[in-house]
């Protein structure tokens, strides 16, 4: 294990965030790569920390679907396959159409005001290589929605679900060409929620995950 981290202390965050943090930025840009393990003592020293931050941050990463338990193995990173893929996004589809039709009867006209200026945030972005920012943005684009259906249960399945895609969606957002088509896909889809279309607002959300799906299945096929 020959990364550098370069641990970023922030007064406002637990240790343990800090620590995930790092780790989750360090598998998202390949510096660990796939397959490698993550061992607590070497992670641990690196960093400059006790093992339980390191072992609590491995759990959470465990969580989000970077990280793989094997059995006497002890964990490592996860490959990204397209098994792993239509499996997180085939749960998604069904509960994002839902969520889409809920947000279009309770959306408020605050929380439409709010899609926007994440959109004209996003389009700051526009061609950027910080991946990562871009996908934090995106990620507030659909929390939005989310909370917009008021639904407790159906707010922290997707929640959950988020931690598991944010692999998949930083891999499509660091094809720099299609950060256009998807700021126009959250412009149709504001545009839909706006006028309480469900119908059309069901669809651009569909085509908006089948796109990613595409996206990702091609640069998984090209490795």
């Amino acid at each position: 294990m020959g990364v550098d981290f370069n641990m970023k202390m922030d007064a406002h965050l637990p240790l343990q965030d800090v620590v995930f943090k790092t780790l989750r930025q360090a598998i998202l840009k390949g510096e660990l790569r796939p397959g490698e393990r993550l061992m607590e003592i070497q992670l641990a020293n690196k960093l400059g920390v006790s093992r339980t931050p390191v072992r609590e941050a491995i759990r959470k990463l465990e969580k989000e679907g970077l990280v793989l338990m094997r059995p006497r193995r002890g964990a490592e990173v996860s490959q990204i396959t397209e098994k792993s893929l239509r499996d997180v996004l085939e749960v998604r589809r069904s509960l994002e159409r839902l969520a889409v039709r809920l947000a279009c009867e309770r959306i408020s006209s605050e929380e439409i005001e709010e899609l926007k200026e994440i959109t004209a945030k996003f389009e700051t972005l526009l061609g950027k290589v910080d991946v990562t920012a871009i996908a934090e943005v995106d990620v507030a684009f659909h929390d939005v929605i989310y909370f917009a259906t008021d639904n407790r249960r159906l707010i922290q399945l997707l929640s959950d679900l988020h931690e598991q895609m944010y692999r998949y969606r930083v891999e499509y957002l660091k094809k720099l060409e299609y950060h256009a088509q998807l700021l126009s896909e959250h412009r149709e889809l504001i545009a839909a929620l706006e006028k309480r279309d469900q119908d059309e607002a069901i669809e651009i959300a569909t085509r908006h995950i089948e796109n990613q799906v595409k996206l990702v299945t091609i640069t998984i096929r090209q490795r």
